[in-house]
């Protein structure tokens, strides 16, 4: 489901920049480089892709489901309300 009127583009630079990381650790991996070297630098990127799940989980929040809690139907907010829960869910494991 898109989310109408949440714009994401300028997420876009971090995950140019988590692409980068992603070569960068391939490049290092082909150089057989140091163990605690690369999993320094996948640590980080696993930290940048947690930024930006952070991101997008509170422009979800501040704006599909603010809007749904705001709507008159029942529905629509126990839809988005299952969802959440299910997102959080599936973040626990």
């Amino acid at each position: 489901m898109k989310d109408k009127g949440v714009d994401y583009s300028n997420l876009l630079g971090y995950l140019k920049k988590i692409e980068g990381q992603i070569r960068g650790v391939q490049k290092m991996i082909d150089e057989n480089r140091y163990c605690v070297d690369i999993l320094t630098q996948l640590h980080s990127i696993v930290g940048a892709i947690s930024n930006v799940e952070d991101k997008i989980l509170k422009r979800h929040l501040e704006n599909c489901v603010v809007a749904a809690c705001r709507s008159k139907s029942a529905k629509e907010k126990e839809i988005k309300l299952e969802e959440v829960l299910d997102l959080f869910s599936k973040f626990r494991r």
